[in-house]
């Protein structure tokens, strides 16, 4: 029986295949400008972008820039995160982060991984998210909920942890791809191979997942 072709040689072809099945793929929060989708996506941890994108133009009615969330308290900005789950924490992180771009970037989103993750609430998810939507800068993969999973099952990373599955997809496919392979997985996620029940038999890709081909 032939030996199933490595991470190495699947993922490019994962990355094509699913191109084809989600030519469209694209970041689904809503936002206009780096600093919205900065706060856009610390709002979406522990939660939907669905939900986000229902927060958020209230909130950025009220608060449209850092200037607007510095100058107030977390307390201020909690009624209009409320129901995006821990909202006390990511007012706090809303307002601090805010703080320090008044402080150290003039109000203005930085460009770094590095100066980014100084940021309250920022950690390389968000950060990558960033860079990569506002400013077209790979500085790493997305490891959101529907990558590592999907990374898991495709035998793309053995491990469980966001830290440790992100290097081992930047070593699968060229930088210019790091993000284009973390939204084609997240869209492939929510589609197909969901959290509770993948959907093995209909799935595109399943001829290069060992998942798939375990229940083929």
């Amino acid at each position: 029986m032939p030996r199933f072709p490595s991470a190495k040689q699947r993922a490019p072809l994962i990355l094509e295949q699913l191109g084809e099945l989600y030519p469209h793929a694209t970041c689904s929060l809503d936002w206009r400008t780096p600093y919205e989708l900065l706060i856009a996506t610390m709002l979406s941890a522990q939660c939907t972008d669905e939900r986000v994108n229902l927060i958020t133009p209230a909130l950025f009615e009220r608060f449209p820039d850092a200037a607007a969330a510095a100058a107030v308290t977390p307390a201020e900005v909690e009624p209009y995160v409320k129901s995006a789950g821990f909202f006390r924490n990511k007012a706090k992180n809303i307002v601090g982060a805010s703080q320090l771009l008044m402080e150290r970037h003039g109000g203005e989103v930085p460009r770094t991984m590095e100066e980014l993750l100084v940021l309250p609430g920022v950690a390389r998810k968000t950060a990558s998210v960033v860079l990569a939507w506002c400013f077209g800068i790979n500085a790493g993969v997305t490891v959101d909920t529907h990558v590592s999973r999907l990374a898991q099952r495709l035998r793309l990373s053995r491990h469980d942890e966001p830290r440790r599955i992100e290097p081992d997809l930047m070593k699968l496919v060229p930088q210019a791809d790091w993000q284009t392979l973390s939204i084609r997985l997240i869209f492939h996620g929510r589609a197909v191979c969901t959290a509770r029940k993948p959907n093995c038999p209909e799935c595109p890709i399943a001829q290069l997942c060992p998942m798939g081909q375990a229940k083929g």
